[in-house]
């Protein structure tokens, strides 16, 4: 055989077998199931409270986690992933990581939104190695909750249960991953 039809073969071959792979770790039914979870949770927030609304008009970014679970007995976690968004367009995904140390017991499921004010804010998040800290206090969303509610230090967190109790309720100490699309 000659030189050219070797390497041709060789050539097919290996855009086969990438190809291959490459389309087996595509999933677009779960692409399409975070998406179709993450519009429900932005529509059970604007359900739950209509002067969210404000806060998705105008907000540079925002982060939509929706679930989150969270458990403990003394020492606890929680984690979760979400979409981030910028000015409405969806630019990636993050991971939250919780560990809690202190007077807590037993588990619970949330939604959780943050709101990033400007773009300054939504860039630090972006760069790494962010974390809410114990001076920004989560509303939990009820008819009106956010009507009065502010940024605190950039950010404005927002929270949903979704089922479970815990004797426990902060954000402060949760970090995250931020991975772009």
């Amino acid at each position: 055989m000659k030189k050219a039809t070797i390497y041709g073969l060789v050539t097919i071959l290996l855009i086969g077998v990438l190809g291959v792979s490459a389309w087996a770790a595509w999933d677009p039914t779960k692409e399409q199931k975070e998406k179709a979870m993450v519009e429900e949770t932005i529509a059970a927030f604007k359900q739950a409270d209509s002067s969210m609304k404000v806060f998705f008009d105008k907000a540079y970014g925002y982060l939509v986690f929706p679930g989150i679970g969270k458990g403990g007995f003394i020492i606890g976690g929680g984690y979760g992933n979400g979409w981030v968004y910028e000015k409405g367009r969806h630019i990636g995904s993050a991971t939250l990581t919780q560990l809690t140390v202190g007077a807590q017991i037993g588990g619970q499921s949330f939604r959780e939104i943050i709101f990033f004010e400007d773009k300054k804010t939504l860039d630090d998040f972006k760069k790494g190695n962010w974390e809410l800290s114990a001076q920004v206090s989560a509303i939990i969303v009820k008819q009106g909750a956010s009507k009065d509610s502010s940024y605190a230090h950039g950010v404005a967190v927002f929270t949903m249960p979704r089922k479970g109790a815990m004797a426990e309720a902060s954000v402060g100490g949760q970090k995250f991953k931020y991975t772009p699309k």
